[in-house]
């Protein structure tokens, strides 16, 4: 949510700052933007001659008039101040009208998640674009053990290939500017109300917005591989003892019919029981 914003009061006054972030915000894919725009929603929106969406930095658009606006994070405006420790700043054609403080609010089932991860011997990394100061105040909430703060898709992706090369990794992401990093862990895992490109980019998609979905999602893979892996035992153990028994003319082959039918049913009763087990013990 919006915590507090400050603009340029000689370039332009609260409601024209307001109309312009929601003009280019509506456009982005990401969740904070999306939660300006629908803080901020005007009737009476700028009319673009173009926009665009740049991965790692913001938006940018030019206006029927030729006036250019850039709204992202603190890359969009570095030329023009040294203070770096907001979340969002507007420029508008080299010229800073102010930034916009962000409140993140925790999703209540976020702490629980992350405990129920580390209980199974899992290590978890807040992985963001974010400054460092507000992730490590976020990951201390919520008991994340490391933060690697700053980065841009580029570097995401690079980090989560050298995760990925050392151990299985899992990666949960909602933005634009996850997408090539989800692609590229061992699991990418996204929301239903996620980016397209996160979501197409995923190879699990989280139905609703609860999180406490992922532990049940990780059991229930777990568990599925479990049974695939039981089930081709039995297969295999069937015919490892039935084929030579039948080469030398001791099983029947009525009998034969009817012993390959109740492996079939013994394989489908054990994949039944998925509907019934616990996956997340």
């Amino acid at each position: 949510t919006v915590h507090r914003f400050q603009f340029t009061e000689d370039a332009v006054t609260e409601d024209e700052f307001k109309r312009i972030v929601y003009s280019l915000e509506k456009y982005s894919s990401h969740p904070l933007a999306k939660s300006i725009a629908a803080a901020w929603r005007s009737k009476d929106e700028i009319r673009w001659k173009k926009i665009e969406e740049i991965k790692g930095l913001g938006m940018r658009a030019v206006d029927m008039q030729g006036t250019e606006y850039t709204i992202g994070s603190y890359k969009v405006a570095e030329a023009f101040t040294t203070d770096k420790a907001h979340n969002i700043y507007l420029v508008r054609n080299g010229e800073l009208l102010g930034w916009i403080d962000l409140q993140d609010e925790l999703r209540p089932e976020a702490k629980e998640v992350v405990q129920h991860l580390q209980a199974k011997g899992v290590k978890t990394i807040l992985l963001t674009g974010d400054l460092y100061e507000k992730s490590k105040q976020i990951a201390d909430a919520l008991g994340i053990e490391e933060v690697i703060a700053e980065q841009t898709p580029e570097q995401k992706l690079q980090k989560v290939a050298d995760l990925s090369a050392a151990a299985p990794t899992l990666m949960v992401g909602d933005g634009i500017n996850d997408a090539p990093a989800l692609a590229k862990a061992t699991i990418g895992v996204s929301m239903s109300e996620a980016s397209q490109m996160a979501m197409q980019s995923a190879h699990v998609v989280l139905m609703g917005s609860d999180l406490k979905k992922l532990p049940t999602a990780l059991g229930l893979g777990r568990h599925t591989y479990l049974t695939i892996k039981q089930n081709l035992f039995w297969a295999f153990a069937y015919n490892i003892v039935a084929i030579p028994i039948a080469a030398v003319g001791l099983l029947n082959p009525t009998f034969a019919a009817l012993v390959m039918g109740f492996s079939d049913v013994v394989l489908g009763v054990n994949s039944v029981r998925l509907y019934r087990k616990n996956v997340l013990r």
